[in-house]
């Protein structure tokens, strides 16, 4: 079984390649991990491969806040150096400095 090394890190803010929206990286799971429900509602010709991280990101857009599931081949780094202002942050990670968000805690 190949193991998947993550490209991103937990509080590392990324942007979508293809959609308008950044978010925080707040879990990943080294491989999908959520419903076939979820993964087939996808269009087929946009599905990403199952067998590669995918990232739980507090995100926001022009119109609103959210929580994210988004796989590794459609995330970037966000080179903007701006904070991300999801109203969850706050519960999870300290303040933005240096591109970054450190955590709280130390998760599992």
């Amino acid at each position: 079984m190949l193991k998947a090394q993550a490209r991103f890190t937990l509080g590392q803010v990324v942007r979508h390649k293809r959609h308008p929206f950044r978010g925080v990286v707040f879990d990943i799971d080294p491989e999908f991990s959520n419903t076939q429900e979820w993964y087939d509602a996808i269009p087929e010709e946009s599905r990403p491969r199952k067998n590669q991280p995918f990232y739980h990101l507090l995100a926001e857009n022009d119109q609103s806040y959210y929580v994210a599931y988004v796989s590794e081949q459609n995330l970037l780094p966000d080179e903007t150096g701006e904070p991300v202002d999801h109203p969850d942050l706050p519960d999870l990670f300290g303040d933005f400095s240096n591109g970054q968000y450190p955590l709280h805690f130390q998760m599992n």
